[in-house]
This record gives C-alpha cells, sequence and structure tokens, in this order.
C-alpha cells in the first residue's frame, strides 16, 4: 500500500489534472504511465489508444484545465509554417509544432501543454520563447506526417558553421576521452549554441559566462556592467555534453571531472578581430559549472580618459608613470578594473626604448611589445621566480600581477630601490589599507616608506543610461548622510536616477565607469609610514592632504549625472 501511494505521488503534468477533475483514479493515471513507458508513446497516446477519451474531448480539457488556446489544426495552412523554425525530428519525437512566430514567442501546437521537457527543448534550438497551443493529438499525427512527407529532410543533416570560427590559444592534443564524449562534443547543435552563446555575450558587452547546473535546471548567465542576468535555461540533459565541448575547444582534459581546471580559447570574429576567453571550470554537487571571462584587449586602447580619473587623479598617475623608478600599487576587488588600469599605463609605457616584463596568472590582456610570463605553480614558476629571472634581463619597468606573499613583496621593492618601475596589485578595501597590508605581510616600514611612490583603489560602478535618466527628488538630509557637505547642496547640479528603456535593454544602466581613489606618497606620508602608523593614521593623513576617498570620489560622479547615488553608496563605504 505503501509503495502505491509512493508511485502515485509522481503522477503530474496531465495526468494529474485528468485526476483531480475527477476523470480517473491515480491508480488508473498510474497505470497508463506505466503502460506507455513500456510502449514507447506517450501518455496522450496511451490514453488515447484506450479509448477513455476522445481526441477532441481531451483537447477541450487541456485547453481548460491549463488556460491555453485551442487551434483546429486541420484549418491551419501548413504552408505557412516558417521552414526555419521547423524541426522534424523534435516534431517526431516530442510531438510538439512550431506555426508561427512574434517578436520573441513561438507559438507551438501540442496535445500535451503540461510537456514542459518539450517545450524546453524548443526554447533550447530556436532561443524564442514558447507558447502552447493545444490541438488535437490524431490531427497533430496527420499534419506532421505530411509535413515529413513535404519536406523529405534529411535529419541527420545540421546547420554548417561557417559564419564563426573557433581558433585554439595553445596547439597540442586533448586529453583521452572516451567514445560517449567524443560523441557528445562533436554534436553539432551544442557547437552552434555554444557559438551563438559566445557571440551574443560579445555583443551585449558581458564580460562573464556562467554555466550553471543545478539538481532540476541548467541555466547560462551573462554578466553585463557587473550584474548576472539569466540569459537562457537549456535542457539540463545537455549540461555534460556543453561542458565537454567547451573544455575540448580551450585544450581542458575532458576526461577529468573531479577537479577545477583552468584554460584558454579565443574566437576569430574576422580578419582583424579575435576574442580572448578564460576558461574555469569548477566540480559542483550537480555537475561541472563553468565561467569564461572574456578578454576583450579594445579596452586598453580607448586611453586613460576613458577611465574615469577625476583630472587631478589622472595627473597624478601620469607622473608616477613617468618617474624612472618606484613602485605603484593597484587595489581593489576582483572585477574592479585592475587589469586593464595597470594595461592602459603599459600601453602608454610601451615604447621602443624602454624592456618591459609582466609576471601574470595568467595573462589576460595580450601586449605586442611587452613581455609576458604566465606564472605555473606546479612548475615551480612563482611571482617571486619570475621576478628573479626578471631582474637578470635587463627591464626598465616589471609588472606583477599580484603581490601574495613575503618573498614576492620583498623582490618586487628591491627592484623598485634599484632603478626599475615596478607596477602591481593588491587585494584590499583602499589605499590606506594598502600600506599596513604590506607591513602586515612582514616588509619593515622603511621598504615600504622608500620604494611606493603612488597607490590606486578603484571599484567600477554602473553608468546611468543617457537615453532614459532622469532628475531624482533627493531630500537633502540623504545627501548629507551619503557625504555630500552643505556646500555641495548649492543648487547648481542635479542627481539623476535609471529608468530604463530599450537602449539599455530595461535596467536604466549602460556600460560602466571607474571610481578612484589615489594616493600620492608624499614626505609627510612617508614619515607617517616610518613612525609604524596604522591605516586610520595613514587616512588621517590622505585627508589632510586633499586625497579623496572612494565615496568622495563618487559623489563626483553623481555630482556630473554620470551615475546615481544609489549605486555609489552600493559600491563604496562611507
Amino acid at each position: 500500500m505503501a509503495t502505491h501511494a509512493a508511485a502515485t505521488r509522481n503522477i503530474s503534468g496531465l495526468a494529474r489534472a485528468l485526476t483531480q477533475s475527477g476523470l480517473m483514479t491515480e491508480y488508473e493515471a498510474e497505470a497508463l504511465h506505466t503502460q506507455a513507458h513500456g510502449a514507447g508513446v506517450s501518455f496522450v497516446e496511451q490514453l488515447l489508444a484506450g479509448k477513455r477519451m476522445t481526441a477532441q474531448q481531451l483537447a477541450v480539457f487541456a485547453s481548460r484545465a491549463f488556460g491555453t488556446p485551442l487551434l483546429d489544426l486541420a484549418a491551419f495552412d501548413i504552408d505557412e509554417i516558417q521552414k526555419d523554425l521547423l524541426d522534424v525530428k523534435l516534431a517526431q519525437t516530442r510531438r510538439v509544432l512550431p506555426l508561427f512566430k512574434r517578436s520573441n514567442k513561438l507559438y507551438v501546437a501540442t496535445s500535451d501543454p503540461a510537456n514542459l521537457q518539450a517545450l524546453d527543448e524548443v526554447r533550447f534550438k530556436t532561443n524564442l520563447v514558447p507558447e502552447v497551443i493545444v490541438v488535437e493529438d490524431d490531427k497533430l499525427t496527420v499534419t506532421i506526417a505530411r509535413l515529413v512527407e513535404q519536406s523529405g529532410a534529411n535529419l541527420k543533416e545540421m546547420a554548417k558553421l561557417d559564419d564563426l570560427e573557433v581558433g585554439l590559444e595553445e596547439a597540442g592534443t586533448p586529453a583521452s576521452a572516451s567514445v560517449e564524449d567524443e560523441a557528445d562534443v562533436e554534436d553539432a547543435p551544442i557547437v552552434k549554441y555554444i557559438q551563438k552563446l559566445l557571440t551574443d555575450a560579445i555583443a551585449s558587452g558581458a564580460s562573464d559566462i556562467h554555466f550553471e547546473p543545478y539538481e532540476r535546471y541548467y541555466r547560462v548567465r551573462y554578466r553585463i556592467d557587473g550584474i548576472l542576468n539569466e540569459i537562457a535555461q537549456p535542457p539540463l540533459a545537455i549540461k555534460d555534453r556543453v561542458a565537454s565541448r567547451i573544455k575540448v575547444i580551450s585544450k581542458l582534459d575532458i576526461s577529468e571531472k573531479r577537479v577545477p581546471q583552468d584554460g584558454r580559447m579565443k574566437i576569430v570574429l574576422n580578419k582583424t578581430k579575435t576574442i580572448d576567453f578564460r576558461v574555469s571550470t569548477l566540480p559542483t554537487l550537480y555537475g561541472e559549472k563553468i565561467v569564461m571571462r572574456i578578454l576583450d584587449s579594445s579596452g586598453i586602447k580607448l586611453g586613460i580618459e576613458a577611465l574615469g580619473y577625476e583630472p587631478d587623479q589622472q595627473q597624478a598617475l601620469l607622473q608616477a608613470i613617468k618617474r624612472p623608478y618606484g613602485m605603484i600599487l593597484v587595489t581593489g576587488p576582483t572585477g574592479s578594473g585592475k587589469t586593464v588600469s595597470l594595461y592602459t599605463c603599459l600601453n602608454i609605457l610601451n615604447q621602443p626604448g624602454v624592456n618591459i616584463a609582466t609576471a601574470e596568472d595568467p595573462a589576460e590582456i595580450q601586449l605586442a611589445g611587452v613581455n609576458q610570463v604566465n606564472v605555473n605553480d606546479k612548475a615551480g614558476l612563482t611571482f617571486a621566480v619570475a621576478l628573479k629571472a626578471f631582474l637578470r634581463q635587463d627591464p626598465d619597468i616589471i609588472m606583477v600581477g599580484e603581490i601574495r606573499d613575503l618573498e614576492t613583496a620583498d623582490i618586487a621593492i628591491k627592484a623598485a630601490q634599484t632603478g626599475h618601475l615596478v607596477l602591481s596589485t593588491l587585494h584590499t578595501n583602499d589605499a590606506p589599507t594598502t600600506l599596513t597590508r604590506l607591513l602586515n605581510m612582514g616588509v619593515a616600514p622603511f621598504n615600504v616608506a622608500s620604494s611606493v611612490i603612488l597607490i590606486t583603489a578603484q571599484r567600477l560602478g554602473r553608468r546611468l543610461c543617457t537615453h532614459c535618466k532622469k532628475p531624482e527628488d533627493i531630500p537633502p538630509e540623504a545627501l548629507l548622510r551619503a557625504g555630500f557637505t552643505q556646500d555641495d547642496l548649492d543648487g547648481s547640479w542635479t542627481p539623476y536616477g535609471p529608468v530604463g528603456c530599450d537602449h539599455c535593454k530595461g535596467t536604466g544602466y549602460k556600460g560602466r565607469v571607474g571610481v578612484y581613489q589615489v594616493l600620492p606618497i608624499t614626505e609627510d606620508m612617508r614619515q607617517v609610514i616610518m613612525r609604524n602608523g596604522n591605516a586610520l593614521d595613514i587616512a588621517a593623513q590622505a585627508r589632510k592632504e586633499g586625497v579623496r576617498d572612494l565615496r568622495q570620489s563618487g559623489l563626483l560622479k553623481v555630482k556630473s549625472g554620470m551615475t546615481s547615488l544609489e549605486e555609489i553608496e552600493a559600491i563604496t563605504n562611507e
């Protein structure tokens, strides 16, 4: 008895609706499910074969039960069906028939509106939102048969992919794979789907693509302007094939699914435009999550003016990078634009008369004329080892991807003290805490004071859409709490907020802008460091010297109408 009860609880969809309406018992519905599975047919076909209901009665019931429109398919002109939307194999196996498209919606005929798996496959293959129209099952069978006969389509023929060339970052042969894996990665619809996702991500300005498997669904998200947006929910059954395909073109081991892996790939959009991707895989409870970082080097060619520095901050940074020696540090969380800032500086410094070497993990942007090295901890090529090698290579400028330990910090500081310009990053919240982080690593205060010449802390905030932003009425008390002074509330400027339009996809924001704290190390600041001053002492000295913190710099962006107060409060601490 308990076993029967457990079994009937699994009834769902159309069968559940029939039992709830009293047209059959749960036991009868379960028996029909079992018979249909054994015969290899759908629940609807098995139900109609038993002559419990006619096709017309079932269609009327399904239309009312699920609130979907009812159509007499015999009166529909099948010549009106768009052939590019018709997948004969899908129509035969899943019994769903695309009829017509309006905007991003695809109206499909089916006798079972609760067949969510079939609708997911339609969404995956067409990238359109399926809208159900209920039809009689017998007429659906006749119509599909006529379409198969008319088309004479070869179901094995798939679309060719000549519109996009996929190149590989490194030469080599993929690791060994099973026969099943090889079949997966050669699946043409999967190849086409992944390439469409990549090109759509580039066109939309995304910085990352997330492929995320969960217990009951699989989703794809783009990070656009710092915010993750769900783009698609392909069928859960394809998650392993998607992962295998991405791992193959990234030269990763497709047979290894137990440990994280990192790789690279690139796509060639045309003869002059290529986009690199950094690929990271992570084993999760329900499969491998894959994140692809889009590395578009065109950002560094825009120049320092496009990054969002205030005029005095830009002048301080340019003066620092023109110094013959010393250390410049860029700090901020992951995804705050540190790499673009560093490479913008390197692009300015990249002249025929200088030798530039970089050590990164990995090199995200390729810059002609710069000697770039990927660190490899497993092989023993750490940041410290690379730095030691650089010093024997007659360098003028050295860039270290990140200072992570005392050994790397010591070598970088000695290089800055002996006639080299050193650029690097640290993961700290603001500029004052960067100095105390070096001291906490074990670097002597004298070495910090004598080597570091400038620190830049940064965040990325979303830029208001210029097509739809509108003035906001913010109470003076709220502006004062946010950090504005009484003098700022002189009525000479207006705060703006987001609205949303077609140009910004309804978010109210389009693009991002940098918010910076630029801290030059003056003689007075060096005295504070030499006295073992903490972050509060350094911050107090910075305020005395007129250095704006991140919140104050962000408020200037609000005054200029570039972004909203809400956005600045979200990305900075008061």
